[in-house]
């Protein structure tokens, strides 16, 4: 009897110890993103399937904060992985030495014009998010006011103090709005017609929020009549019976890439090179595919519903050397005009 208790004990303590090392040995990668919360869960599982061994913890805020925090530790990195933050953001990071350069496996899948240019890549692209305004249809038919078709619209006095949109030093939505508009008509330091429209805009802009979605969500709660979002959370909210009508302006089109990138801090290199591989996947694309139109390989995202059959054409052109070399200039341009209409920081 004390023999078979004695193995017994034995046994569990093998089992125990099995288990300690087996948790000892798997490894977690500290990886920053902007990711919406609930697209989180549904990568990290797909991640999980074809690697178990590796657990994912995740650092997320808007893309502004992302990119200032990580800028903020260049000195003592921190993150492993950069995955489901800015393109430009990543230039941002490329320029100031802050990435490992790696060629996922597969990466000939991913269109030239969704990675960077440099071979092997600093960054590649996941999908692109562009810019969408959320348009409350039932708050709007109270008030007499007409859905806007273009930017321009926006500026009309009947749209005062009915406009939400993102600051763009904490969203990226709100960074490539101001730099399609500057595409769209004139950056010139300021005096351009870019900077004229935003001046008129502003006029009717309640608020500046710190996040891309929360426009969008406050459009759908009814607080007010138009949100300038992106076309994500305005498909989301509509799927839940929000009723809100999802307006993509005739002008053209903000973007940027949901992009990764493994960041020089890291002492876990390999593992940070399986989570590149897999984020540049068909499955990891598949995935994406379920929340936006464009996927960085092409024919894999399905349409979606709201979303215009040429919405890609409708894409403006988009420099994410320009728009990290002049990030700083905009913003201090962009705080100086407009930035006392901005909510308060948490």
């Amino acid at each position: 009897m004390r023999l078979k208790l004695a193995l017994k004990t034995l046994s569990l303590a093998a089992l125990l110890a099995f288990a300690a090392t087996a948790s000892a040995e798997k490894t977690t990668l500290l990886v920053y993103t902007a990711l919406e919360t609930d697209q989180l869960k549904a990568y990290q599982e797909g991640f999980n399937k074809a690697n178990p061994d590796i657990e994912l913890k995740w650092v997320r805020d808007s893309t502004g904060v992302i990119t200032a925090k990580l800028l903020a530790e260049k000195a003592n990195p921190q993150a492993d992985a950069v995955m489901g933050v800015a393109a430009s953001s990543l230039a941002l990071l490329k320029k100031n030495d802050m990435l490992i350069a790696y060629a996922p496996i597969n990466l000939d899948g991913i269109m030239s014009q969704y990675r960077d240019k440099a071979n092997p890549p600093a960054w590649f692209g996941m999908d692109v998010w562009g810019a969408t305004i959320c348009f409350n249809t039932v708050e709007a038919a109270k008030r007499g006011i007409p859905k806007p078709e273009t930017w321009k619209d926006l500026t009309k006095p009947i749209y005062k103090g009915q406009i939400v949109m993102p600051n763009p030093a904490s969203s990226g939505t709100g960074f490539f709005d101001v730099t399609a508009w500057l595409s769209l008509w004139g950056d010139n330091d300021g005096k351009g017609g870019g900077w004229k429209f935003m001046d008129a805009l502003h006029e009717n802009i309640a608020q500046y929020t710190h996040s891309g979605s929360k426009p969008c969500n406050m459009a759908a709660a009814g607080e007010y009549v138009i949100g300038i979002s992106f076309e994500y959370r305005a498909n989301a909210n509509k799927a839940k019976g929000a009723p809100i009508e999802l307006v993509f302006p005739k002008e053209g089109l903000g973007w940027d890439l949901e992009a990764f990138a493994i960041h020089k801090g890291t002492k876990k290199l390999d593992a940070a090179k399986k989570l590149a591989d897999w984020a540049s996947s068909k499955d990891a694309m598949l995935l994406y595919g379920k929340n936006f139109a464009i996927t960085a390989q092409p024919g894999i995202a399905p349409p979606l519903p709201n979303v215009p059959a040429d919405y890609e054409a409708r894409l403006v052109k988009m420099d994410f050397l320009w728009a990290a070399d002049n990030r700083e200039r905009i913003l201090s341009e962009w705080n100086k005009r407009y930035n006392a209409k901005s909510e308060p920081k948490k």
